[in-house]
């Protein structure tokens, strides 16, 4: 019988094998997400009492109302980490990302709040592009007609966007000078009782090493952040336990809401004011939905669920109980909590915790800036991928070190983590705030539910929460302001950086080359069209841009074939290659013009894998194959180009028939091809290889398909391509100044003429962003009167 059993066919298996698979799955990224995403949550211990009793709640050292401070706190971690992101918000991911910018790339799917009208309808065509119910469904939604015709509006759900994200940067400068100089402040009550200038001395040293080791990336000690954040959750869990049953076991009745009556009945204007204290329990819950890509919302779940919120809740009671029973301990009640045998070995795994904490943060921010430069709301930075498997893992050098610098002046300012905690509190509720705001919009408009039911949970949340940020904000001149300083010098950075990209893109827009002009001049342009490929970089995704028409009147040849190249985002967290590359003609055969629009989503990488080129010429072939036997793309029609576009998988070079990949040199091509290349430029290009041997790229050698159905037209034209592509490539750029009108606004010169200006004169150049070759670019200088 058992060797029957053991027989049966795995198929009839599947659904139980699938089960448990996922089971694992959810289980294993469980035990990883506690080194990304709870190390700053569950370091919360270290310093929330003494923030909370430090300053006006300092005249109510009594028993009661430390009933009264663990109530608040057990019911903030249930309503908020608990209710509103486990049970909710994480259901609003986008295609499995989170964070704020996921959900505004929600909402700017199912309706029109994007300002950059860079999008096309074959964007919605995209497989990551649907989400939820159609929105055609809630077309007529009287809100979203009202949000969409005034640009107004629109702009101010932008900035709230980008305020949040502002918040989530201020956070990455915070958590790491918290959680470090709280986690060292426990050597003052060892025999040696350091003093707190030589505590910041050693808060700094940890924090120059912590950034200094970003560049390895995260995922090198990924392994040593879940098994330190774990120790360290059933270190607090049990010294938790421990101080419950030891000192005062009354504790338990706290979780009633009655203490929480009782406690501002009693402390009164005191007590809302000390909330600001109390919040900091909560003090990256956000990361549950902004690290959402990492893993799983089912892995994050569990989780929390079942590890972070009963070792905490533990942790805190206990840490209560204690406190009842010795009211002296107060200013150091975590470290003063710990069992003397355990102190120093608690110390080390806190002081480890912190680091993994404020690991976390930074890797967040760093994922931040990424997002907000793909959706061209920050100037062009360094991004670099610090690992091949582990999807997310960047590292951004000036934005490393612009933190490391400020989160030490922060540290050696204030030399006090009430004062850090007064900041970081007020950072990471407003970061809150936004998301509610955000998420009702998506009950509305993606979700689709009842106004009734998104009013309901906005109403709800925001309640709470602004209770929360009225206290944090009346702490705004002990430290409160440092936030609400860095978040708008960053937000002006955005908006500045925004707005001029949207004057420039418009500049394109209404001053674009007329098709019926460029169709006058005929196949040869009315110039020289010189051997080779001319790729023309433009923001534009439809039409002609006006640096063409300069660069021909400037110099009055152009290349045998000609690609409009575009790269933009679109807003969804994923092109998948298949769904990359947008292939269509800019104007009819003869003149060997295409349009090529590469699609990338807010979390894609941009790889440099050397390849562009020849996919690029790969999915231009096949176009023109495609467009010999599809009907709808051989319309002689010319006011349909731009609208005559196909979707290009980006194929292995090896796998397909019209090409043949390998290793040789220019100068061993196929004779069957002639070559319009030079040997003066064969030889000029073998001693460039020669003299950068890390630099040479693979050769692929292009040929005709062997089809005999194929037409003697479109053989001449992919002959055509070929010999361009063999004759060499050059990039086409635009070096562009712009500039504000003479007629402009006092304000709009100075976003434009000084603010924007610096910002691109500062930043990464669009050739080195988009990785191409200096020695085959060709920049044309323009200015832009915006």
């Amino acid at each position: 019988m058992d060797s029957q059993s053991q027989s049966i066919p795995s198929s009839s298996r599947n659904p139980s094998q699938l089960s448990w698979m996922n089971l694992s799955r959810n289980l294993l990224l469980a035990y990883q997400s506690f080194g990304v995403v709870y190390g700053d949550l569950s370091t919360s211990p270290l310093y929330v009492y003494t923030s909370t009793f430090k300053g006006k709640l300092k005249d109510h050292h009594d028993e009661e109302t430390i009933f009264g401070v663990f109530s608040l706190i057990f019911w903030t971690i249930t309503l908020i980490p608990l209710l509103k992101y486990v049970f909710i918000i994480l259901s609003a991911n986008d295609n499995g990302e989170g964070g704020t910018f996921a959900l505004y790339s929600l909402l700017c799917r199912h309706a029109k709040f994007n300002l950059l009208p860079n999008q096309q309808a074959a964007d919605e065509e995209l497989s990551s592009y649907k989400y939820g119910p159609s929105s055609q469904t809630g077309a007529s939604s009287p809100l979203k007609m009202f949000l969409e015709k005034h640009k107004r509006l629109r702009t101010v759900l932008l900035v709230v966007v980008l305020f949040g994200a502002c918040m989530v940067i201020g956070d990455g400068v915070l958590s790491p000078a918290i959680s470090v100089l709280a986690s060292v402040s426990g050597l003052k009550v060892t025999i040696t009782k350091f003093n707190n200038g030589e505590l910041v001395l050693l808060a700094c040293v940890i924090l120059v090493g912590m950034f200094a080791l970003q560049h390895c990336g995260t995922h090198r000690i990924a392994f040593m952040f879940a098994p330190i954040v774990i120790i360290w959750l059933l270190s607090i869990f049990i010294i938790g336990i421990y101080n419950t049953v030891l000192w005062n076991p009354k504790i338990v009745f706290a979780i009633s809401p009655h203490y929480i009556i009782q406690f501002f009945i009693k402390t009164g204007t005191e007590g809302w004011i000390s909330l600001g204290g109390i919040l900091l329990c909560i003090t990256g819950a956000e990361a549950m939905f902004a690290d959402l890509g990492h893993f799983t919302a089912t892995s994050i779940r569990l989780a929390f669920a079942a590890v972070i919120y009963p070792c905490l809740v533990m942790q805190y009671m206990g840490q209560a109980a204690f406190l009842s029973k010795n009211l002296n301990s107060i200013q150091n009640s975590f470290y003063d909590s710990i069992p003397e045998p355990v102190f120093w070995p608690v110390f080390v795994i806190a002081t480890l915790a912190a680091i993994v904490g404020s690991q976390a943060s930074i890797t967040a921010t760093f994922s931040i800036i990424k997002q907000c430069h793909a959706l061209d709301c920050f100037p062009r930075v360094k991004v670099v991928h610090t690992s091949k498997h582990m999807f997310g893992q960047i590292y951004i050098p000036e934005i490393n070190w612009i933190l490391m610098v400020l989160t030490l002046a922060v540290t050696i300012g204030f030399q006090d983590t009430t004062l850090i905690g007064n900041a970081y509190g007020l950072a990471c509720m407003t970061v809150m705030f936004v998301t509610t705001f955000l998420m009702a919009l998506v009950i509305v408009f993606v979700w689709q539910k009842s106004f009734v039911i998104a009013a309901l949970f906005l109403l709800f949340f925001w309640v709470i929460e602004a209770v929360y940020l009225s206290a944090a904000f009346l702490k705004v001149h002990q430290g409160g302001w440092v936030p609400l300083v860095l978040s708008f010098f960053f937000l002006v950075v955005m908006y500045v950086w925004h707005y001029g990209i949207r004057r420039k893109y418009k500049y394109d827009l209404h001053n674009k080359v007329s098709l019926k002009w460029l169709l006058g001049l005929g196949p040869s342009l009315g110039i020289v069209r010189v051997p080779g490929i001319g790729l023309i970089y433009s923001e534009l995704a439809t039409g002609i841009p006006a640096i063409f028409t300069h660069f021909v009147t400037n110099l009055p040849a152009f290349h045998k074939v000609l690609v409009f190249v575009c790269v933009k985002s679109v807003p969804v967290p994923h092109v998948s290659p298949e769904e990359r590359f947008l292939i269509g003609r800019a104007c009819p055969r003869p003149f060997r013009m295409y349009r090529c629009i590469v699609r990338y989503g807010y979390k894609d990488i941009k790889r440099d894998d050397g390849e562009f080129e020849n996919h690029l010429i790969q999915s231009i072939m096949e176009f023109i194959q495609m467009e010999a036997v599809e009907p709808q793309f051989s319309s002689s029609d010319s006011s349909s180009f731009d609208v005559r576009m196909a979707v290009i998988g980006t194929r292995s070079l090896e796998s397909t028939p019209t090409l043949i990949a390998s290793e040789q040199d220019d100068v061993d091509i196929d004779e069957s091809i002639p070559s319009s290349r030079s040997i003066t430029l064969r030889r000029l290009q073998s001693t460039i290889d020669d003299e950068n041997p890390q630099v040479r790229k693979r050769r692929v050698r292009f040929q005709v398909p062997n089809n005999p159905g194929l037409d003697n037209a479109v053989k001449e034209e992919i002959l055509d391509l070929i010999q361009a592509k063999e004759a060499g490539i050059a990039y086409i750029m635009g070096h562009s100044y712009v500039k504000a009108r003479k007629s402009s606004s006092f304000l709009k010169k100075i976003v434009i003429d000084m603010g924007y200006s610096f910002l691109r004169k500062n930043c990464r150049g669009p050739a080195v962003a988009l990785n191409i070759p200096h020695i085959s670019l060709i920049e044309v200088g323009m200015i832009y009167y915006v």
